[in-house]
């Protein structure tokens, strides 16, 4: 395992319950069997690669603040006090969310095997804005992109059918580079793609694909002269990968440079805007909540409620009574 955080090993006090969260155990912090117990703790939370990866790094810098302070029974308020010392040490509300996690889960784990309390079940985590960190397009932003896409090469037919792709559907760079030419395929009556889904193991979602973009898909495919259908739907150009599947690094790139071609250059439109854009658009023409929620393939509804509100913010129109009463 890659990194390094420190065992906690439990060493009881007495054989008999305290009234006091986690009175009658104290936490021994070394750094010996600890591949074993972070395994453990990998197999009850069942996730990712890169979740394991996260809560490893969340995790050794939670055992590092309880070394730092000399805390070998660590209580409630002390949860508290290092998601406050997060915040003092300059990390982002986010950062601090996805820390607080890794260690309410991290206590879950250790109250199910018997190992210490779950004393942090009750904390919460860091107070998530209610807007998003990227920008979305707007339907004529978004009609530029992909006017300004040269389709007369491969290159070009991928990046306009791909971009397209992004800004209908909503979907991630993750799932468009694990897209295979296969997972185009009909349900119903409609062009669907089955993709793998943030945090699945198995292509065992889909999107509805539009006329429109299953054209430019096609129109790629066939210049592509793909005929084997467990290829990459969309693959790289370059010379050192040449039809070969891309990365999400590549993916990004390419929405950036094209962006940036038309004079969109922010820090704010990146390649994840164009999911933004795709639920914006969604609920500025007319689909609910709960169809943009199953566009995004959003597990909570909150977190597509959050396009809503700031649509609804943006539509206010009090501002525009105040500027009649001060100028006209």
């Amino acid at each position: 395992m890659k990194g390094e955080i420190v065992n906690i090993k439990p060493t009881r006090r007495s054989q008999q319950q305290g009234s006091t969260i986690g009175k009658e155990l104290t936490l021994s912090l070394n750094k010996s069997d600890l591949e074993a117990m972070f395994n453990d703790f990998v197999k009850m939370i069942d996730a990712s690669d890169n979740t394991v990866r996260t809560y490893s790094i969340s995790l050794r810098q939670w055992f590092k603040y309880l070394q730092e302070n000399n805390v070998s029974h660590p209580t409630p308020d002390t949860v508290l006090n290092y998601r406050e010392y997060l915040r003092a040490s300059g990390k982002k509300e986010t950062t601090v969310q996805n820390y607080i996690i890794a260690v309410k889960q991290f206590f879950k784990w250790t109250e199910m095997r018997g190992i210490y309390p779950n004393i942090a079940q009750y904390v919460k985590g860091g107070k998530i804005s209610k807007n998003f960190k990227k920008d979305y397009l707007t339907s004529s932003q978004a009609k530029k992109v992909l006017e300004s896409i040269d389709r007369t090469s491969i290159e070009g037919k991928r990046n306009y059918a791909m971009l397209a792709l992004m800004l209908t559907t909503g979907l991630r760079t993750i799932e468009v580079v694990r897209a295979n030419a296969e997972d185009l395929r009909v349900a119903g009556d409609n062009t669907v793609l089955y993709v793998q889904g943030k945090g699945h193991h198995d292509k065992d979602d889909l999107v509805r694909v539009p006329e429109h973009v299953e054209a430019a898909i096609r129109q790629y495919l066939s210049a592509r002269k793909c005929n084997d259908l467990t290829q990459p739907l969309f693959t790289s150009t370059s010379n050192r990968n040449k039809n070969g599947r891309m990365t999400t690094r590549s993916v990004r790139g390419i929405v950036k440079k094209i962006f940036r071609s038309i004079g969109l250059d922010s820090p704010r439109l990146t390649a994840h805007s164009t999911r933004h854009t795709a639920a914006t658009l969604s609920l500025l023409n007319g689909a609910t909540a709960i169809e943009t929620q199953h566009l995004l393939r959003h597990k909570n509804l909150q977190t597509t409620e959050i396009y809503a509100h700031n649509i609804d913010q943006a539509k206010n129109p009090a501002s525009q009574d105040v500027e009649n009463a001060l100028f006209n």
